[in-house]
């Protein structure tokens, strides 16, 4: 496992519980608003944290922490992810995982054997607005689809997210995002937050106002839509 950073105590990255979250180095992907820049571009030249540091500091923490969230990049390119999982049910953890969506074979393996309790899965934008956000030309939406399909018949916690960045993002693209998730169980529209570490240039992030108008969009198809990172 290329595990690149842990961090120890997170209310956020998992919903509903006290947290620790781990960071996988690289991705497949280089949408120019990513915040972790590093780990996608440089995740294998600082040395990992051994898998069996990381399940010391976690049999310490039970009955502190309540579940781990495994991070990235993206955590789908690491083939050992499995073994990884297992050993932390094995403590007693829930887990949760974040991934692109684009290792759909993968991620039915990690459902079907039920070592993830909670999904979380990108999606970077309406589908004719892809390649352009994801930083790669012709990028095949296929796999995301099909990641899509997985957790809507798995009946494994999930949620969809949206990165919202202004010159990738309108209140149409929204409406087709709608479109294409209707019918999932939670979809948010994310604040984005310049974290001084991007892969490459970007407008910037929406007034609150403006965050407004695009879950006002989504929820023409999508009542479920919820905005977050921002006060209203």
């Amino acid at each position: 496992m290329n595990i690149q950073g842990l961090q120890k105590l997170s209310l956020l990255d998992y919903p509903g519980r006290v947290a620790c979250t781990i960071f996988t180095g690289g991705c497949n992907l280089r949408c120019p608003f990513c915040h972790n820049a590093d780990l996608v571009l440089h995740g294998q030249e600082q040395p990992p944290l051994e898998q069996s540091e990381l399940l010391s500091f976690l049999a310490k923490r039970r009955g502190v922490l309540e579940g781990v969230c495994v991070s990235g990049g993206e955590p789908l390119l690491q083939e050992d992810l499995g073994e990884l999982l297992q050993a932390i049910r094995g403590l007693g953890y829930a887990v949760k995982l974040d991934t692109n969506g684009c290792f759909p074979e993968r991620l039915e393996a990690l459902l079907r054997s039920g070592l993830v309790d909670y999904v979380a899965m990108d999606i970077k934008n309406a589908p004719q607005r892809y390649a352009q956000t994801v930083g790669l030309a012709g990028f095949d939406l296929a796999p995301v689809q099909r990641s899509v399909e997985l957790l809507s018949a798995s009946g494994v916690e999930h949620e969809f997210r949206t990165t919202a960045v202004r010159g990738l993002h309108d209140a149409a693209a929204m409406r087709q995002i709608g479109q294409w998730l209707s019918g999932a169980p939670r979809y948010f529209i994310q604040q984005f937050v310049d974290s001084g570490r991007l892969l490459g240039e970007t407008g910037g992030a929406f007034t609150p106002q403006e965050m407004e108008e695009l879950l006002a969009a989504a929820r023409c198809y999508l009542p479920c839509t919820q905005l977050r990172g921002i006060d209203i």
